[in-house]
Formats: C-alpha cells, sequence, structure tokens
C-alpha cells in the first residue's frame, strides 16, 4: 500500500475497482485473478487501483501483499463521486450464489490455515456494496466503466486487457 490509501490520489489513469470490504471472500476470489495476472496488465498498460471502503488499519491486514495500489476510503467518498453503489441485489441475486459459495469455502481454508484473516465482524460501510470498475485515461477522462449488479459482476483481466486495448469511447471526466 502507499499514500493512496489515505485518499491522495486523485484516481487519475488506469483501472480503478471498486470493492466490498477488507476480507470479502468474493472480493478476495476476484482480486486472485488479478492478482495471478498482474504482469500481463502492466506489460498492456493498466495501472490497476482498488477501492475498499474498509478503514486503512484493516486494510492492511488484508491487502499488504497485493502488487498494486489499494486505496481506504471508509467515508465512501471515492464511491459517492464514482456512483457506486450498495443494494440487497449484491448478494441476493441468484447468479452470485454459487460464487459466494465457492469464496466462503476457500476463504474458509485460508483463514483456517493462517493464509489469511477472516474480515471483521462489524463493517461500517455495510456488506451490501455492488463491485464498479473504471478505466481512466491519464488525462482523468473515464474511457470505460461498469457498474456491477451484484457482488460478482465486474470485469474479468480479459474484459479490462480489451477494454484498454480498444481505448473504447470517453464516458466523461470524472
Amino acid at each position: 500500500m502507499d499514500d493512496r490509501e489515505r485518499g491522495g490520489s486523485e484516481l487519475v489513469g488506469g483501472e480503478r475497482q471498486f470493492r466490498r470490504f477488507a476480507g470479502c471472500p468474493v472480493c478476495n476470489l476476484h482480486l486472485r485473478t488479478v492478482v495471478q495476472r498482474h504482469g500481463e496488465l502492466v506489460a498492456g498498460g493498466v495501472e490497476e487501483v482498488v477501492v475498499f471502503h474498509s478503514p486503512a488499519d484493516e486494510l492492511r491486514e488484508h491487502a499488504a501483499d497485493l502488487p498494486f495500489a489499494v486505496v481506504a476510503d471508509p467515508g465512501k467518498r471515492l464511491y459517492r463521486e464514482f456512483g457506486v453503489e450498495s443494494g440487497r441485489g449484491a448478494l441476493l441475486n441468484s447468479r452470485v450464489w454459487p460464487v459466494i459459495a465457492l469464496a466462503v469455502f476457500r476463504s474458509a481454508i485460508a483463514v483456517a490455515r493462517d493464509r489469511e484473516r477472516p474480515p471483521s465482524r462489524s463493517q461500517p460501510g455495510g456488506r451490501l456494496g455492488l463491485p464498479a470498475d473504471f478505466l481512466i485515461a491519464p488525462d482523468g477522462t473515464v474511457v470505460a466503466e461498469k457498474h456491477g449488479e451484484h457482488a460478482y459482476d465486474q470485469w474479468s483481466v480479459d474484459e479490462i486487457l480489451a477494454q484498454a486495448r480498444t481505448g473504447a469511447t470517453p464516458a466523461g471526466p470524472r
């Protein structure tokens, strides 16, 4: 993690992922694929930044080994600025149930083996966050975005790379 965890970055340039909370099993499942293919993202010119609505201290316990910037936004200022929402559909959408089961199972094993810490029982920002992805040009223009409909509805690494290659039509500055 770097100084951006305290909100110092204006989040200009690269791909931004808004996730739920530190230790979220569903978010961790997705981020593992991003970590595994981080070299491809870097080679594709994509600077990855992940935003969580957890406090920085809690986030450090869960994200210290990630190879990209992680931003703590416990007040959800960036979430509001980018229109990232929460809702019951995050967990109640039947399309996400198999992923939730897999993510919780994988996380329980990792916690039992002391490879991960469990998420905090209390999540001040809530547990019903929806993911969102933004591809941002160096000038701050959002060139592509995806607002998830459920907890595991985000761009895959292949989709991030495709968006970066095509230089999608700008969606406007943020």
